[in-house]
């Protein structure tokens, strides 16, 4: 797959008669993700750990468990105590006031996190960032942030000044906690020691594979042998249900036509344009603390030539990218072959099979909600 080959978008600029230099650029003509390559400094990292925008509103109250599945309503219960019981003098930034005197607080006794396990789309990172916004504190002492980026943080921080950085929080959030990548395991289980040590509040999610969902708590007592000394301080939680990204949902509309993709690329502003292979090429070349920032401002994405992933790496990347698009609430459209395809058949059996079903669901919702480009 050759990095050389321009993107739809990019064909169609060179053919265009060029804006001024100084002007806006042409809302006619779409973006190219391919084309993009932000620079992110690392500070930036930490102030941007708050829940995604899609989540931004999310509250207890919001969430409305499935009647048929009691562990959600139980879920909004235990998870609700929990956050009440984090106010304290530090609370709300109180804990800088303290006169210089005052001994330091002992870190409270018992368990300091809940690890929220469960199968795909049952509301675990509603659930999560409900905790943060309901945790009685300034938004400065919570953090909120999935895995990979809590990994990330450490590769641009360090991993001493993550731990300073992160020590004087309240609450910290991890959403997809990944298990399959040892390493990166005992650098977060490092981190968390660490930071239970400082009286930081923990909590996380999981998912349960679709196959798994009989065998009971698979995911959190994989989640707690890998915490090892960890798992004293964490409460499991399991949430059942069905997927309700696609509960009671119509299916996923196919892929549209190559010229369809297009032409509501060109009509609808704010909308990027890009050869799938293209971008997948142009995803190798920039780092994933930044896939974030790559999409800023874009309203859609029009993707043409979707085709199977040719190898793990680019899938994991693919990822995500997928997880960037979903968090931000922008719409996927596209040509070439369904988003179920995406992975082969040894991807979906092997060791990061979490991440590609998560991402076939978070596409196949926003390929859904993008629909309406193509019948505007």
């Amino acid at each position: 797959m050759s990095s050389s080959t321009a993107s739809p978008a990019a064909s169609a600029a060179s053919a265009a008669e060029p804006s001024p230099i100084a002007g806006p650029p042409d809302d006619r003509i779409p973006a190219a993700l391919s084309e993009r390559a932000p620079h992110v400094p690392a500070e930036h990292l930490v102030a941007e750990m708050v829940p995604p925008p899609r989540f931004q509103t999310a509250r207890f109250e919001t969430y409305v468990p499935d009647s048929g599945q009691p562990s959600q309503a139980e879920a909004v219960r235990v998870l609700s105590g929990f956050a009440a019981g984090l106010g304290g003098a530090s609370a709300a930034g109180g804990g800088a006031r303290r006169r210089w005197f005052a001994k330091k607080p002992e870190p409270p006794q018992g368990p300091r996190g809940v690890y929220l396990d469960g199968g795909y789309g049952v509301g675990k990172t509603h659930l999560l960032a409900s905790l943060w916004h309901a945790t009685p504190a300034a938004p400065e002492y919570k953090a909120f942030g999935t895995f990979v980026e809590l990994t990330n943080l450490v590769g641009a921080l360090g991993f001493q000044q993550t731990v300073v950085t992160l020590s004087g929080h309240r609450l910290l959030c991890i959403d997809e906690f990944e298990l399959d990548d040892p390493g990166d395991t005992v650098l977060v289980s490092s981190l968390l020691a660490r930071l239970v040590e400082a009286g930081v509040a923990l909590a996380a999610t999981s998912n349960t594979l679709p196959g798994k969902l009989g065998e009971g708590r698979f995911a959190s007592a994989d989640f707690l042998r890998e915490i090892q000394g960890l798992s004293a301080r964490f409460r499991s939680l399991r949430i059942d249900g069905e997927d309700y990204r696609h509960r009671g949902m119509p299916d996923a509309p196919p892929p549209f036509s190559d010229d369809q993709v297009t032409r509501a690329a060109y009509r609808t502003p704010g909308t990027s344009l890009d050869d799938f292979p293209t971008l997948l090429d142009h995803l190798a070349k920039v780092h994933p603390s930044r896939y974030g920032a790559m999409c800023a401002g874009i309203e859609a994405v029009c993707l043409t030539d979707v085709q199977p992933v040719p190898d793990q790496s680019t899938a994991l990347r693919l990822v995500v990218l997928a997880d960037r698009l979903y968090d931000r609430e922008v719409p996927v459209l596209a040509s070439g072959m369904p988003f179920d395809r995406l992975f082969s058949e040894e991807m979906l059996a092997g060791g990061y099979r979490k991440k590609y079903y998560r991402a076939i669901s978070r596409l196949t919702a926003l390929a859904r909600e993008a629909k309406s480009l193509v019948e505007a």
